[in-house]
């Protein structure tokens, strides 16, 4: 994965942010889209791409679009960087393949510790009862 060549492929665009924001907030466009074409990708391998469509499918449109926006900050340039840091995030952790599990057996001498105390719980209640004489 190249990040600059990802980065190349990012298309930005600049919007009017929504919410309270003063006088300043019909003037100025700070609020920032980026979108992300994931099936026309360069930067990323058939496989990569496969994988991502797959991770990250609850987040794509129907034509494999990625889009996140931010419009956390009044200044356009920071809402860019904090879209771009959490694109390459996303990204970076879409990749990631976990680790198989692998199925651990049970050792002889557990299985028979638990039974000898299963035996000596069961002697114990067993002494607990009335005798007959």
């Amino acid at each position: 994965m190249d990040v600059q060549k990802i980065i190349s492929e990012l298309q930005f665009k600049a919007v009017r942010s929504s919410g309270a924001g003063g006088q300043n907030v019909n003037k100025v466009s700070s609020k920032v889209i980026l979108t992300f074409d994931l099936s026309q990708s360069q930067a990323l391998s058939e496989e990569e791409k496969l994988v991502l469509e797959t991770k990250l499918q609850s987040r794509l449109t129907s034509e494999n679009i990625l889009s996140l926006q931010c419009d956390e900050d009044r200044s356009q340039l920071k809402n860019k960087s904090i879209v771009i840091k959490r694109f390459l995030n996303l990204i970076e952790q879409g990749l990631v393949i976990p680790k198989p599990r692998k199925a651990t057996k049970i050792p002889k001498s557990a299985i028979k510790k638990r039974l000898k105390d299963k035996k000596n719980t069961s002697e114990i209640k067993k002494t607990r009862g009335k005798f007959g004489f």
